[in-house]
């Protein structure tokens, strides 16, 4: 069922706009992952289109739900931020302290960044690293990505359009036109629908962990449309989805190669659900085995994958951890060549 919500066991997305859209925000550190994690969900499997796509302004990436990027739309951005940030940097405040940072070294960085991006100036890390420098704000490196990532959360910069393979950072009210402004229960409310909707059945504990907001946010969001939710119980657990979900045993793709931090998994606080089939191979079970490149067959995972590139191919390395039937071994070579069509390579596999 969560597969299928997900749209990766249904019917894709045309655009990968309307996947990030649905799902409220994919965990984007891993940037070639992130892509391939839209990728997946793809009708048309096309790296060049979520790169445009990502360059043009329709996909953004920032600091928002638990402390690390996340690929969020523009029409999202400001609420997700209002009702997530303040959480993020009261937890973060520990490590200011730990750079030298204070209240006025976020104050000296906002003022270097309105001052150097302003009229669609893009700058990349490092120059606004100078930047920050020249300006007297002394730290480390972390330090520095701190007062980035402070004035991510507070909504002040976000993505600009990458330079070659450099990222580069943009002013938010620049970048993103005006939007709606919602309260907080109403940006509650709408952040558990869409994470139920795409990510259900679900608990929540794991919209807590999803989210970094608090359990007690979760079952308040639950009250305010629990009349928009299905309430399932399994195995002494409740679990909420969207209401009316199509049946699961429409299969479009059995098996999938799952990136580093996709949704699929890392979604979720509890994720013993996806480790079953590898609890009855007889191989040593590795809780972090979620941490990796997955191979998940039928909603379970068999083994982890990586890739290599070279100059108009990619290698992908596999790893099983249970054995795979002959029709299961067909389908892992024609995820395999789904993966090579996305990064536009011919494929060997072993």
């Amino acid at each position: 069922q969560r597969l299928f919500n997900q749209h990766v066991d249904s019917e894709p997305w045309e655009h990968p706009v309307d996947i990030v859209r649905h799902l409220g925000a994919v965990q984007s550190q891993d940037f070639a992952a992130a892509k391939w994690a839209l990728g997946l969900r793809l009708r048309k499997p096309d790296e060049d289109a979520i790169e445009h796509a990502f360059n043009d302004g329709a996909i953004l990436r920032t600091h928002v739900l638990r402390p690390t990027w996340h690929f969020v739309t523009p029409t999202d951005i400001r609420w997700m931020l209002q009702l997530t940030s303040q959480r993020i940097i009261a937890g973060t405040s520990s490590y200011y302290r730990k750079h030298g940072l204070t209240e006025a070294s976020f104050a000296l960085g906002r003022r270097v960044f309105e001052r150097t991006l302003r009229d669609r100036k893009y700058l990349s890390r490092t120059a606004l690293v100078s930047e920050l420098k020249q300006s007297g704000l002394q730290t480390d490196n972390n330090g520095y990505m701190l007062v980035l990532m402070r004035a991510e959360l507070e909504g002040l910069i976000c993505s600009g359009p990458r330079r070659g393979k450099q990222f580069t950072y943009a002013l938010l009210e620049e970048r993103v036109a005006p939007g709606t402004r919602f309260d907080r229960d109403h940006a509650l409310a709408e952040l558990c629908l869409r994470y139920f909707k795409s990510h259900g059945p679900a608990t929540p504990h794991d919209f807590a962990w999803w989210s970094g907001l608090t359990v007690n946010d979760a079952r308040r969001g639950i009250d305010m449309i629990h009349g928009q939710l299905e309430r399932e119980e399994f195995d002494g657990k409740i679990y909420w989805s969207g209401a009316a979900m199509e049946p699961v045993a429409q299969t479009y793709r059995p098996v999938v190669l799952v990136p580093i931090y996709d949704e699929t998994v890392i979604a979720y606080r509890d994720r013993s659900d996806y480790l079953h089939r590898l609890s009855t191979s007889g191989q040593p079970l590795q809780e972090n085995i979620v941490f990796n490149h997955t191979i998940v067959v039928d909603g379970q995972i068999v083994g982890t994958w990586k890739r290599t590139l070279a100059r108009g191919e990619v290698t992908v390395e596999m790893h099983l951890f249970a054995s795979l039937s002959p029709t299961e071994e067909r389908d892992v070579a024609a995820a395999v060549e789904r993966y090579a069509s996305f990064v536009d390579r011919s494929t060997t596999h072993r």
